[in-house]
């Protein structure tokens, strides 16, 4: 059964689904990382993406969708994908939905609770690797990287203004995605306020039940 991921920004989901993919194996799908993947591809896909990010668009949901089908038809059927990034809005969720009963692929969700005060305070006080954007929290004290020695900087949308806009966003377009798995019995919920080790070894006892 694959994994959905879903959390409000500075929950550390991106944290925990490097944790998960890699002790279990998994294949990841990160909207981002597909798009720049592809966008250097000399296929008609790829120049397609590359169109759109050059000329400094938004890729629209066919087009993510598209990407999707695209990484759905290069995996083996026994291999377990973990979707991090999407479905960002019910739009998306529906041709999501579509695309895996097309594939005939089950899934589950996994959504890593905070509240929107602990993400302010988090997002407000992150810092992040200017080469291999590795996150460090504020209790990490040094100022270069622990993976690459690069030097720590604070994003330019981790301010209050932008944080406040994104917080809105997560609240108005994908919460309605995550109570509709919810009310489809596609979730699994996550104490996301905890230590990171803690919110890893309730995730692994939740996995047990479905990986």
């Amino acid at each position: 059964m694959d994994l959905v991921l879903f959390g409000m920004q500075g929950s550390g989901k991106g944290t925990q689904g490097n944790l998960i993919a890699k002790r279990h194996n998994l294949k990841t799908f990160e909207t981002g990382a597909e798009l720049r993947k592809l966008a250097q591809e000399d296929s008609p896909l790829g120049k397609k993406i590359k169109s759109i990010i050059e000329a400094g668009r938004l890729v629209d949901n066919e087009v993510v969708m598209e990407i999707i089908e695209n990484f759905m038809k290069s995996i083996g059927k026994n291999d377990i994908v973990l979707f991090d990034g999407l479905p960002r809005k019910m739009e998306q969720a529906e041709t999501f939905d579509t695309l895996m009963k097309k594939f005939g692929r089950e899934f589950m969700g996994i959504l890593i609770e905070i509240s929107e005060k602990v993400a302010m305070k988090r997002l407000t006080t992150r810092r992040i690797c200017k080469k291999c954007k590795e996150v460090y929290p504020a209790t990490y004290k040094e100022n270069t990287c622990a993976k690459c020695n690069s030097e720590l900087i604070t994003r330019n949308d981790d301010n209050v203004e932008a944080i406040i806009i994104r917080l809105q966003a997560y609240r108005n377009e994908t919460l309605p995605v995550i109570q509709k798995y919810e009310r489809e019995g596609k979730m699994i919920k996550i104490n996301g306020e905890q230590a990171i080790e803690n919110v890893d070894k309730d995730l692994e006892i939740a996995l047990k039940h479905v990986l």
